[in-house]
């Protein structure tokens, strides 16, 4: 076992803006953050992952950073972050940053040099090209809509954007420019930070030929995916990025790695690899994609989902890690995505869901509200949501007639990066307790019913689900360093596995269906006494050979 702070610890992810605002400008805020660190303390968690907090115009809530070493105006002061810090500290809480370090805003110092001519000391800090017979240098689309290139005519070049045309990329094959980024990391991780979340991290090598994408049915634009994810020098990139700044200071380190899978990834993570501790991958919150992808989602099979989590249990288990999570700021709340968001089933399932994630091998990250049993928002009008992905793909997809309004707002509904983003429901009071003033984005209606006043009274919530879940984690070993073995592979209803340590054996069960199907215990997992460690009924069977679950139902046994 080799054995790292950061494999024992629970993450929770803070998305500003959405968390708490303590000045009723509507927007949350860092004394906001302060003011609520009691409660993450009482949950039980370890590392707060921070979503970007530096200076930004926010046009996509400030993953576009003008300034790397200052606060975004709305957030507050660097006084206020570094009273935060302190105050998460003393209660044993790190603080993880987020690294955007593939494209800043196009209101950076640099990029504002960039554009003014082509012999300027920073032009080459971004990646400008010449068109080609009146077009863009190439076919590529961008993550958020339209081509990745952006003509300017001060210099009569395009400039690249893989995300909003307000993105430039960064040139990560200039030296001058890694340079300032370490340094940057170096600035942070001096003050007392205790690591990074990297924002698409894996895109920053870039195949420099900038060769056409294939363009797949339902597309306008070419598929650049295979010219920039996992591109030539990644490896190299990182690997210099550890030696010349990570590798100084103990902290944890998770890449966001779009299109990575598990063999790519114990590249990134492998432990004499020099890169990062662990990577989020996008496999399972892929699941149902359809033809215009998430907008146009299926339904989802359990057998998908338990064959991507076995598959990077397994290939992860002896050289890497796993980063585990249902959601996050650009995915739909979990509840809603993989249970069963209804008056009936919401706990239970959120329960079942927290359950089976967080007996797996790897780092597990909540996302805020997770705790408290938060669930998507249906706005009715488009012009309620404030997502840059959401309006743009609403505007494309619907403006040229590839998906009707109804199927977009299904779409945006189901899987829309504003679900999670909705300002935490506090209280049953105006706004959520979020803000005294006029929340930047309408707060979820069923805040009156799902809230942390009322969930935090009631012992059996879902909070107090969580806290458990967090306490029998840091006093076994084995829900950290256990071996995984799936059980039940071709059942639809029912994710079952064991985790191994020595003599020890944790017994999984969770029901994905409000149906009642049976868990048949294995003829060759034998023991001589067991223990209930959590279940989400109170009432548990004692007999665990055949055991006829009831909606949503999880239990974990200890054997020996």
């Amino acid at each position: 076992m080799n054995k790292k702070w950061w494999k024992e610890s629970v993450v929770y992810q803070i998305y500003p803006r959405s968390f708490m605002d303590s000045n009723g400008d509507g927007i949350g805020d860092l004394k906001g953050i302060t003011s609520k660190l009691d409660h993450l303390q009482d949950l039980g968690i370890d590392v707060i992952w921070l979503s970007p907090v530096y200076k930004s115009p926010n046009d996509d809530n400030g993953y576009d950073i003008s300034d790397y070493r200052n606060i975004m105006d709305e957030f507050g002061t660097m006084a206020d972050f570094d009273e935060m810090l302190e105050e998460a500290h003393k209660r044993g809480i790190k603080i993880m940053m987020d690294l955007v370090v593939n494209h800043s805003s196009d209101e950076h110092s640099w990029f504002i040099e960039s554009r003014k001519s082509k012999d300027n000391p920073y032009r080459d800090y971004y990646i400008w090209k010449d068109g080609k017979d009146g077009l863009p240098p190439n076919n590529w689309g961008a993550c958020f809509g339209g081509s990745v290139w952006e003509y300017d005519e001060t210099t009569d070049e395009y400039y690249l954007h893989l995300f909003s045309k307000k993105q430039p990329d960064l040139n990560w094959e200039n030296p001058r420019l890694r340079r300032e980024v370490y340094d940057s990391m170096t600035y942070w991780l001096d003050k007392g930070i205790d690591g990074f979340r990297m924002d698409v991290i894996n895109f920053i090598s870039k195949d420099t030929s900038y060769p056409n994408g294939v363009v797949h049915e339902g597309s306008h634009y070419g598929d650049g995916g295979q010219y920039f994810l996992n591109g030539p020098r990644i490896h190299e990139f990182l690997q210099e990025m550890n030696k010349e700044v990570l590798s100084k200071y103990d902290i944890i380190t998770v890449g966001e790695m779009p299109g990575v899978n598990e063999e790519q990834a114990k590249l990134y993570t492998g432990n004499d690899r020099n890169e990062l501790n662990m990577v989020f991958h996008f496999e399972h919150v892929g699941l149902g994609d359809g033809k215009f992808g998430k907008w146009s989602a299926l339904p989802w099979k359990l057998t998908d989902l338990k064959k991507i989590f076995t598959k990077w249990q397994v290939g992860l288990a002896e050289d890497g890690w796993n980063s585990l999570y249902w959601s996050n700021h650009d995915q739909p709340r979990a509840i809603s995505r993989f249970g069963n968001a209804s008056e009936e089933y919401r706990e239970l399932s959120g329960k079942m869901l927290a359950t089976c994630l967080h007996m797996l091998q790897g780092t597990p990250y909540i996302y805020q509200g997770e705790e408290l049993g938060m669930t998507n928002v249906a706005f009715d009008r488009v012009e309620d949501y404030r997502d840059i992905e959401t309006l743009n793909a609403y505007r494309d997809y619907v403006g040229d007639g590839r998906i009707s309004h109804e199927e977009m707002m299904r779409g945006i509904h189901e899987r829309g990066r504003d679900n999670s983003r909705t300002p935490v429901q506090w209280t049953n009071e105006k706004n959520a307790g979020f803000s005294e003033g006029t929340p930047w984005i309408d707060v979820n209606p069923n805040y009156t019913k799902i809230n942390a006043s009322s969930v935090k009274e009631d012992p059996n919530s879902i909070f107090h689900y969580y806290k458990k879940l967090i306490q029998l984690r840091k006093k076994m070993e084995i829900i950290v360093y256990g071996t995984y073995q799936i059980l039940m592979e071709n059942d639809e209803k029912i994710y079952a596995y064991t985790r191994t340590l020595g003599d020890e054996k944790l017994l999984v069960i969770t029901n994905f269906s409000k149906d009642e199907p049976v868990f048949e215990l294995p003829e060759d997992i034998t023991f001589d006494s067991k223990e209930l460690l959590i279940s989400n009924y109170d009432e548990v069977d004692g007999d665990i050979s055949s055991i006829t679950l009831r909606p949503y139902e999880a239990r974990v046994y200890l054997l020996k």
